[in-house]
């Protein structure tokens, strides 16, 4: 029979225990061993069937063991310490309260979904688990941040197979009443509440719950509620589902509901207020409009209100492709803004113009979340160097007039959270090596001296420890794989050859990921005989590791994965390769540590970072991949192996895909499975055991997420928190006055004429060139404008590379017409073909590049000609 009703019960802690509640909700034991420990002797049978998640445990623990805990004075005083820890972790100075100068008082941090654990269900992929990454990262380095998302009732989906290796979602409910969460409430007790008005006079309503990872609270927002109608009651039903609306919606109620979410834990618990808003990719968009609407309530008018808004804001790109971003029609984007529906104070079409794509190759009908978000944000980033430089020229129609190096979009390169995905055993090994106090913060902050020790670490050490946590990944794979195939309809008596299925001493390849098709899931298949042989090579095997979801949505994606589910299906090969359905946070902390290699193929540059390689490196684990996103930045072949690509424009797909494919067997047999196999003098693989050795200590302090924080602290949060503090509403005023006159008066803005002191072609190294150049300023008058020289060397088709920038400096008085004369030395610092040019920027204290305006005034070619810009 079905209830009709459903219920949480939650358990009724003795007093002793009730510290254990504040344990379980606060997600900081989802990264904390000694907290788990705590957890796991409570009853660890019931650990085990909870999935390891402390709240399920406390609701399926009897009464009796319950008593019997809070009369253990073991217990107890265990209990006590881990609280104590806690206490001391959530109150005492950490990274960031050690800084100088003044750091923002808080970031507000918006994505679309977070992968805190797997016991709070809302991620897809690898956007999510960056953004609990980035969270749990803050939490260790005291940095004052506010996560904001949505929670979705379905998640995202979970994953099993049909008979024939076809995918297949399940989406089961989740009650927000039996995860870590606890609903922000007014001070009278009743649920805070936030409203977005609608087209027809309807309303979106949303609750808030708050999810607490150590130190950060994480606001999510729910539509699943009863003073809303059906179809806004399914707006958070799941992510990255349902149409375009559906999506419009979703973004709508994270970034301009995520704003007054965030205003409310504010106002309700006494947080600092965010000097600086970060949109984890252009999901959360729309929040610089609710932030503008609120200024307009001040008194801002839409530009004034567009610069303020803009200098406190960061824009995290994660895409490499325009068909990665939400892209939406004008008129759906209209009907939800102005007089009738939401943000009533900001004009329509102003709101439109933020992100139509407005530049050659655009599409100028519809409306780019990507575009509004750069718009919308003075700084902005991608996720690799690799992947700044690929945003640099996908966006470069935005600043018209500049090379694609000189988009003001740099990179900060992605990390992994060390506590969460580092082996227990792993850190056991390295806290015997250096203590537990500085393993800790080798893990959280970073630093290569606390790294550097892994050199002295016996070498039968590492061997043996990699050796046992292949053997873990084994018995994890045969207990899931078991699983799977009776989910597919297979009988206990079939499922005998599981207990065959993958060695422990064989050198074992993981490849785990979501499953779109740049990520190539079946490049490995292309030659199959090749597999085979190196599956099944008499001396030196190897063993593969695969999984992966794709968007139900994408029928594609579901073919990829049953073409590899068939190929590891055959008897021949299946005791050596599998496909592990399900993937997610609580199997890649399995798999990670077990594999020896991690593989790697993505279509370059497609690969905006990838960090799963970084927590394999974590583990001891080896890169094979090709170079993409961070591997791309930091290869070297002491640590890993480069899969060599094909990516000219003219190679055709198919042959493409071969080369590389041969490329990967080739290394496989000749290099990676050698180094594996040989053994030295002492019985060991020397060679493979070294490269462990390096990955540890050179890759170690680079992948991790605290490093990655702490380069968003120096180089974003904080320029964007003192240009927040330096935006007041009056300078906000000028700045936007000073805007519109330069872009009024720009196109009177011209170069008449260069010349130079060096008559003739050539010229020595070191030397200084004398330059004279005569510009028009039209209306404008020389402070608002920068005056520049730019040299560097030449090509072939006499484009500046490796430019820098060198300022002129205004002589004189104007001249009868209003041209100005501008003079500056320029060092000729480097041999060979050499060249330079002049050219006209806007300037102004308030901005934080001269590419800002996208303006930019250069010679005309008759002045180019006459002046000799080229020297050889």
């Amino acid at each position: 029979m079905k209830a009709i009703r459903r219920f949480t019960v939650r358990p009724v802690l003795p007093e002793p225990l009730r510290p254990l509640s504040d344990l379980a909700r606060n997600l900081r034991w989802s990264w904390h061993a000694g907290t788990r420990d705590l957890f796991r002797s409570v009853d660890p049978g019931r650990w085990v069937a909870a999935g390891g998640d402390p709240m399920r445990l406390l609701g399926s623990v009897p009464t009796e063991r319950l008593t019997e805990l809070a009369g253990d004075r073991d217990f107890l005083d265990r209990l006590a310490a881990v609280a104590d820890d806690l206490d001391a972790y959530m109150t005492g100075e950490r990274w960031y309260q050690r800084q100088s100068g003044r750091l923002p008082a808080a970031v507000a941090y918006f994505s679309p979904e977070f992968g805190i654990t797997a016991a709070l269900p809302q991620y897809s992929g690898g956007l999510g688990i960056l953004a609990g990454d980035h969270l749990k990262a803050a939490s260790d380095l005291g940095a004052p941040l506010i996560g904001v998302g949505l929670l979705y009732r379905h998640g995202y989906f979970r994953q099993s197979l049909s008979r024939d290796g076809w995918q297949q979602e399940h989406y089961p409910v989740l009650d927000p009443h039996e995860l870590p969460l606890d609903q922000l409430k007014e001070a009278d007790g009743a649920p805070a509440q936030i409203t977005l008005a609608l087209p027809g006079d309807r309303s979106l309503r949303a609750r808030v719950w708050v999810a607490q990872v150590g130190r950060i609270p994480l606001l999510l927002l729910d539509s699943d509620i009863e003073e809303n109608d059906l179809i806004e009651r399914g707006v958070t039903d799941r992510l990255y589902g349902g149409g375009s609306e559906h999506r419009l919606l979703q973004e709508m109620l994270l970034g301009i509901g995520g704003v007054r979410a965030v205003r409310a834990y504010c106002r309700l618990t006494g947080h600092a207020a965010p000097e600086v808003f970060h949109t984890n990719e252009g999901h959360a968009g729309f929040l610089g409009l609710e932030r503008m609407a609120e200024l307009r309530a001040e008194g801002l008018d839409f530009d004034a209100a567009l610069e303020a808004v803009r200098a406190g804001t960061v824009f995290t790109t994660h895409t490499p492709v325009p068909a990665g971003i939400d892209r939406f029609d004008r008129e759906l984007v209209a009907r939800h803004f102005g007089p009738h529906a939401e943000l009533p104070d900001l004009e329509v079409d102003r709101i439109l113009r933020l992100g139509m794509e407005t530049y050659p190759g655009g599409e100028p009908n519809l409306f780019n979340m990507a575009v509004m978000g750069l718009r919308l944000a003075q700084r902005a980033n991608g996720v690799s160097l690799l992947h700044g430089q690929v945003s640099r020229e996908m966006f470069a129609g935005l600043w018209p007039g500049f090379d694609p190096e000189e988009v003001p979009i740099t990179s900060v390169t992605n990390g992994v959270h060390a506590p969460t995905w580092v082996a227990p055993e792993v850190y056991r090994l390295g806290a015997r090596q250096i203590g537990t106090q500085r393993a800790e913060e080798a893990l959280s902050i970073g630093d290569s001296d606390r790294w550097d020790s892994v050199a002295d670490i016996p070498d039968q050490d590492i061997w043996d420890l990699r050796r046992s946590l292949r053997e873990l990944l084994v018995l994890e794979v045969r207990e899931r794989l078991r699983a799977s195939w009776r989910q597919r309809g297979a009988g206990t008596a079939e499922l005998g050859w599981i207990d065959g299925v993958l060695d422990p001493d064989v050198l074992t390849i993981g490849f785990a990921r979501r499953v779109p098709s740049y990520k190539r899931l079946t490049l490995m298949l292309r030659d199959r005989d090749r597999l085979m042989d190196l599956l099944l090579h008499p001396d030196r095997p190897v063993q593969i590791v695969v999984a992966g979801k794709a968007h139900p949505a994408d029928d594609g994606g579901k073919r990829l994965i049953q073409e590899l589910v068939r190929f590891a299906d055959d008897p021949r090969v299946r005791h050596r390769i599998v496909f592990l359905p399900d993937y997610g946070m609580a199997m890649a902390q399995k798999l990670y540590p077990g594999c020896d290699i991690w593989l790697n193929n993505p279509l370059r540059p497609l690969e905006a970072c990838g960090t799963s390689g970084m927590k394999a490196a974590l583990n001891g684990g080896l890169n094979l991949s090709v170079l993409d996103g961070w591997w791309d930045e930091w290869f070297q072949p002491d640590f890993g192996w480069a899969i060599p690509t094909a990516d000219g424009a003219g190679t055709d797909p198919d042959r493409r895909d071969d080369i590389e494919a041969a490329a990967l067997y080739d290394l496989l047999e000749q290099r990676v499975t050698r180094a594996f196999y040989e053994r030295g003098r002492s019985g060991l693989p020397d060679r493979w055991i070294e490269m462990v050795r390096r990955t540890l200590s050179l890759l170690g302090p680079k992948v991790l997420a605290g490093r990655m924080v702490r380069e968003y602290v120096d180089r974003l949060y904080t320029p964007a928190a003192h240009a927040h503090r330096a935006m007041t509403a009056d300078a906000a005023r000028e700045l936007a006055e000073w805007k519109a006159a330069v872009r009024g008066a720009w196109h009177g803005v011209t170069v008449d004429h260069v010349e130079t002191s060096v008559a003739s072609a050539t010229a020595e190294l070191g030397s200084t060139l004398a330059l004279r150049v005569r510009v028009g300023l039209g209306r404008l008058r020389p402070e608002d404008v920068e005056v520049q020289a730019v040299a560097g060397r030449v090509d072939e088709e006499d484009r500046i590379t490796e430019a820098a920038a060198v300022p002129l400096k205004p002589v004189g008085a104007p001249g009868a017409a209003g041209e100005w004369v501008y003079e500056g030395p320029l060092s000729l610092d480097r041999t060979g073909p050499f060249g330079y040019t002049v050219r006209v920027l806007p300037s102004h204290r308030l901005l934080a590049s001269g590419a800002e305006l996208g303006l930019v005034a250069v010679p005309p070619e008759d002045v180019v000609e006459a002046a000799g810009l080229l020297m050889r």
